[in-house]
């Protein structure tokens, strides 16, 4: 019997600006601007549709300083996904940017790692290093949510349907994981927060904010045994997406990229 075949799409919900420095652990030695976007994903088959991470909302993004581009919502809705209707919702790891929407998806069961949770409530969180990340009342929501019996825990990796699968990694934060999606040109991997840019697994690198140095470097080897190619891995952060993939139609350049297609430039 032949696997699904998802399509798969990238929404830009925000951007801001930063430079290499911040963006390496350890700095770099040429300075220059090397912004960050912000995304939401959507794994879309015949059977089920699946959200990875939610964004984060308007308050968040004025009390960070970050340039909020659209609530994650008008995204979904302008590729006909109802955030309200969606049953899955997978978390790649609890920081403000991939969970701060959770209330936008009240019928949804949230797959997360024991790891995550463990990693977010517990003593790491006395280090500002390691705590900044984290919105209190996001965590909190989703302790809330394990009362509610809506978070199913995953320890490592874990087959959530035909075609789509999650993977523990670690590095960026204790719990994170990235998603392997079965789609009409091979099997793509959303790397999330496991790899920010294109260049932190093409070179080897970590982002500055790494609680475990060697998982981040050993999961960009997971990475490449997951996917179907170098192509075939998608970055967390990094603006190239947005050039690199078509829009999912014209009215959506910018906003919504198709990541189940080859890319049409740079990689």
């Amino acid at each position: 019997m032949s696997l699904p075949q998802y399509e798969l799409f990238a929404i830009r919900y925000a951007t801001r600006g930063a430079k290499r420095s911040a963006n390496f652990l350890g700095g770099d030695p040429h300075d220059a601007p090397m912004p960050m976007d912000y995304f939401v994903w959507v794994a879309r088959g015949q059977e089920r549709t699946v959200v990875i991470d939610t964004g984060f909302t308007a308050e968040t993004a004025q009390r960070r300083k970050r340039d909020y581009l659209r609530d994650p919502v008008e995204g979904l809705q302008a590729i006909g996904v109802d955030p309200a209707k969606v049953r899955d919702v997978i978390l790649t790891h609890l920081h403000y940017d991939h969970v701060g929407g959770f209330a936008s998806f009240p019928a949804a069961q949230f797959h997360l790692q024991d790891a995550e949770m463990r990693f977010a409530t517990g003593r790491h969180m006395c280090h500002p290093r390691f705590n900044h990340g984290y919105d209190i009342e996001d965590v909190a929501g989703m302790i809330r949510l394990v009362y509610g019996d809506r978070v199913t825990f995953h320890k490592q990796d874990a087959t959530l349907a035909p075609g789509l699968s999650i993977h523990l990694i670690g590095g960026h934060t204790a719990g994170m994981q990235c998603v392997r999606v079965h789609t009409r040109r091979g099997w793509v991997v959303l790397a999330s927060d496991t790899s920010h840019y294109y260049e932190h697994f093409e070179n080897g690198r970590c982002f500055g904010t790494t609680f475990d140095v060697g998982a981040a470097l050993e999961g960009y080897n997971m990475l490449f045994e997951l996917a179907e190619s170098p192509r075939h891995i998608v970055p967390g952060h990094d603006p190239l997406v947005m050039k690199r993939y078509p829009a999912a139609d014209a009215a959506l350049e910018g906003v919504v990229v198709r990541l189940d297609v080859e890319p049409v430039c740079g990689a």
